[in-house]
């Protein structure tokens, strides 16, 4: 059950990285009018692993180590 629960992080986690930031990146390489450039490519990727590491990495934690119940 552990590793079933760490595999669904990893994949949703991963998911959630590859949409985010690298949508980010295709969009601003295909229409830089757009405007997001450098900086919001960065911000994008960064918010994206932030939001997963809220959201998921209690799960990885508690399934993870036995020092949590």
């Amino acid at each position: 059950m552990n590793l079933t629960k760490q595999l669904g992080a990893e994949f949703i986690g991963t998911m959630w990285f590859v949409l985010g930031g690298c949508a980010s990146a295709v969009l601003a390489a295909a229409y830089p009018e757009l405007g997001i450039g450098f900086v919001g490519v960065s911000l994008a990727f960064g918010l994206t692993v932030l939001s997963m590491v809220y959201a998921l990495g209690l799960l990885v934690v508690h399934t993870s180590s036995q020092q949590y119940p």
